[in-house]
This record gives structure tokens, sequence and C-alpha cells, in this order.
């Protein structure tokens, strides 16, 4: 039951009318108190809904932050919703009815996984009638505390592997894990001398491991049936506290694939039945999982036989959603050359958000944490302050060419291109790149610029642009893929094994 609106407003005088809550913390959840990034989550209507979250697509919701060092129990605090909000502060939102809802980050992980295990909420409380002119504060109790998710529950047939890594531990200097979901097919251990080609799989951001008790039924139904080809699916996990880690080699999130590729995929394959020759290592995924999965078959060309990415974040500086990022360009992060706005969000083929705007909303989630920074932990050298140094000033968008030049070294099209030499023949038949043309974050335009390159040396198989698809019916069926692109990139996986793996040398 939501409690009584007039327990929750109360007169409280201020010298300036302006929006203001009160917001206690239950010393029942927090006998010590608490501490993190407090916001208050603001949603248009009385829909009398137990949770207010944001959205990927900024604007959906209005939210604001403070920083609290410590709450005590029981204690009330003054949040001013005008210091850090998006997408205006709360005193410029129109009159009417709404929902409001507290929310404390104790580990600052709001930005990368939005409301996740320990977080403390209130309940969401509606007002008909709130005007933000209101000298009358919205009274706020963080009574809830979010449950941890549910546990990968033991399914026939699907499994958790949890490896430390002795890279990334030393990097660190404290443990760090390399988890995957691996997905066994039905028959697997029923002959002893059988061994199974490998699929690694990596999801986008905010995603991780957890998708193979997700997935891993339906694929070991459909090899059952015979849809599939018998190999192992193995769901690894890029989420980091810094965001997606992308399995790149980097001086802030350390060397996550040197990891993977010398450490925990050598340690699969002694614990598994599988084929140990890169002709039977396949990789795929979708959006930032779409750029792990290429770029791993680019820096370790040897170690893989093939990757298969979906809708891959930028492939291509030049068109760093919609900027051009390479050394020496003077484009700002906001505004194109001619002045016009950097668009990063559009739906059915309309822009709804530029990339300012989306860079907004991040900033009030965290300064860690979230899709933009996590570029900077990925790709960016180490500032003076340990921390790493950002592509381009937040305030004014000027992009910094020393973070510019650094970056190079994880442009795709540049290592492809400068090193095709070397490069081109061990890629050979080994790059499937699909994306929409009306990609939800434009990521069409850099997939273009690379595809182009391949298509210039022969390689037109490499990639395809679908007519019409985004980002979220990319895998619907579609001519070229009629009974859906997962099946085909199955088939896809299943004759390129067969041609580096004749049966008769499994």
């Amino acid at each position: 039951m939501r409690p009584a609106l007039s327990l929750l407003l109360f007169s409280f005088s201020f010298s300036e009318a302006k929006p203001l809550f009160q917001i206690t913390l239950d010393p029942a959840i927090a006998p010590k108190g608490a501490s993190g990034r407090l916001f208050v989550l603001m949603a248009k209507g009385v829909k009398d809904r137990s949770r207010i979250s944001t959205s990927f697509v900024p604007g959906a919701t209005w939210f604001a932050a403070m920083e609290f060092e410590h709450i005590a129990p029981g204690q009330t605090v003054t949040f001013d919703p005008d210091l850090k909000a998006y997408p205006k502060p709360f005193s410029e939102a129109p009159a009417g009815a709404w929902e409001f809802m507290a929310l404390l980050d104790p580990n600052h992980s709001f930005a990368s996984g939005g409301q996740d295990a320990g977080d403390l909420q209130s309940e969401v409380v509606g007002v008909k009638e709130w005007d933000p002119a209101t000298v009358q504060p919205v009274a706020l109790k963080l009574s809830i505390v979010t449950p941890p998710r549910s546990q990968p529950k033991e399914v026939e047939g699907i499994e958790l592997v949890e490896f430390e890594s002795p890279l990334l531990t030393a990097f660190w200097g404290r443990p760090i894990m390399i988890q995957a979901g691996v997905v066994l097919p039905p028959d697997y251990g029923k002959n002893p001398k059988t061994r199974y080609p490998t699929v690694y799989r990596v999801h986008g951001f905010g995603g991780n491991h957890r998708a193979a008790w997700n997935q891993g039924g339906n694929i070991r139904k459909q090899i059952g049936e015979g849809k599939y080809a018998e190999m192992v699916h193995v769901f690894l996990n890029a989420s980091f506290p810094t965001g997606h880690h992308v399995f790149a080699d980097s001086v802030n999130n350390g060397p996550w694939g040197a990891a993977l590729t010398t450490e925990f995929i050598p340690y699969l394959e002694k614990k598994y039945k599988l084929v140990p020759n890169p002709g039977a290592r396949f990789l795929t995924g979708h959006s930032s999982g779409g750029w792990s999965t290429l770029w791993l078959q680019v820096a370790y060309p040897d170690f893989f036989g093939g990757t298969w990415p979906t809708a891959p974040d930028p492939v291509d500086f030049h068109s760093f959603t919609g900027i051009d990022a390479t050394p020496g360009s003077a484009q700002l992060a906001f505004q194109k050359l001619d002045g016009k706005p950097v668009w990063l969000v559009r739906d059915k083929g309309k822009d709804v958000a530029t990339f300012e705007e989306f860079l907004r909303q991040e900033e009030v989630a965290g300064p860690v944490g979230g899709q933009l920074a996590s570029f900077d932990w990925a790709f960016s050298p180490k500032g003076p302050d340990g921390r790493p140094m950002q592509l381009f000033n937040r305030v004014t968008g000027v992009q910094d060419p020393v973070v510019q030049e650094y970056w190079k070294r994880y442009d795709i099209r540049r290592i492809v291109e400068e090193n095709w030499a070397t490069l081109g023949p061990k890629l050979r038949g080994k790059i499937r790149l699909v994306v929409g043309s009306q990609d939800t974050f434009h990521l069409e335009e850099a997939a273009t610029m690379l595809c182009g390159f391949l298509k210039s040396k022969g390689r037109e198989d490499a990639c395809e642009i679908v007519p019409g698809r985004d980002h979220g019916d990319l895998y619907l069926p579609y001519e070229t893929y009629k009974d859906g692109l997962a099946l085909r990139i199955d088939q896809e996986m299943k004759q390129q094994f067969d041609r580096y793996l004749p049966p008769k040398r499994r």
C-alpha cells in the first residue's frame, strides 16, 4: 500500500521557493548508517508502480543526484534536485501529476547496471498535483533493500565457471575472476572421444554471463532437434565496475584480452571436451559484445577461427557514433563541423536524443561505469591523477589530441588497413559482420567505413548492412536469413568448422 499523501507533505519554509526533498534513512535497514550516491527519480503520472527506472534513451525519466559521505540511521537529509539533474533541474519541470522515488547507491554501480543488489530504495510516492514552485518538500523514506539477483540455478547442461586470472590479479593487486556460463550439447560426454568446437559469446553493455541461463535451454533444444550444430557455447562476462571492458588489454582495466587467450580459454579446453584448435574457436556478440568479438579476432588472428559481430560499437573512429575521433580532428563531441548536433539515439529512423543529452544523463548517473565513461576506461591513457584521460572535455566538447593519438591502437579499421599485408591473409573468411542500416545508435556509419575497405580488398562477403533494421530487431527473420540471424550464424560457424577441421581430424 502507498502511504497517504497527507503523511508525505509537510510545511517547510525557505526564502526561495524551489522543489526539495526530505529523505530519511530507516534504521531498520541500515543500523550503522549508509553512504553513497543518492538519487531522486521522477516520472510523469500516478501509476502505482513499485519502482522508477531510468532508460537508455535519455529524458524518459527525470532524476537528480547528490553524494553523501554518511547518513546516520534515522537521519533526515535535505535533497536539492537542482544541483545535478537530468534532463533539467526539477524546478523547471511542469506542474502536474508525478511520482517520486529515492534511491541510495552505496557502491556507485548505478551508471553501469542501474538499481542493483544492496541499493536502498524508498516506496514510490505519487503526487497528483505537484508544483515545483511549492515550499512543501516531498518526504521519502529509504526503507527497502534491493535484493540480490537470483544466482544461476543448477540446470542440466549449463554450468558456471569462475577462474581467478593470474594476469588480472597481478594488475589489480586483488583477486579478479573471469566468469562464464557454459552451455553443453545434450549428448556431451556420451562418447568420450568426441570433442566439440566452441562459440565464445560476449554480451552488450549492461549484460553479463547470466545470459547462458536465459538462452542455454533453447540452444540445447535446438541442438537436440538438429537445427543447431553440436558446439559448446561459452557466455563470457565482460561486465566490470568501470563498465564493459570489451576484452581489450588496457592500462586502466588490465590485460583482459591476454588473460582470455592465454589463461581462461586454455583452462576451459582442459576442463571440457573442446577442440583445442584455432579453427574450432568462434566468436559472436552484439553491440559492445560485437566490438569485443571483432577486436579479439583482429588482435588475435591466429587464435580464433572466425567472428560474427552484430551491430558492433564503432569499428572506425572516423565516426565514433558521429564524432571524428581520429588524430588531428577538430570536431567537437557535441556538434558536426557544420554546427549541427551529433545525434546518438534514434527510434524507427527518427533521431530522438543527441550525444550531449546522452552524456548529461550519464553524468547524473555517476562518473564511473556508464557507457561513455566505459570507452575512456578501455581506450584512454592513464592521466596524472591515475584515472583514464577523457577523449573530450565534458563541458566544451573539445577533444584531447593526446587521447586521440592513444585511441589509435583500438581503431579496428585503422589497424586492419595499416597491417593489411600481414592481417589480410590471416583474416580471410573470418569476419561476418552484420548491422542494420538504421541502427539505433548510428553504428552503421563506422561499420560502413570498415566494410567499404574490406570490399575494396575483395572481401564483399565480410559484411551485410540490412536495410531498415535497427539495434533491437536485427536478429528477426529477413530475406537473407529467413529463419532468423541466430540460426544463420550457427550454420556458418558449422561450415567454417568443417572447412578447418574435417571430422577425421577432430
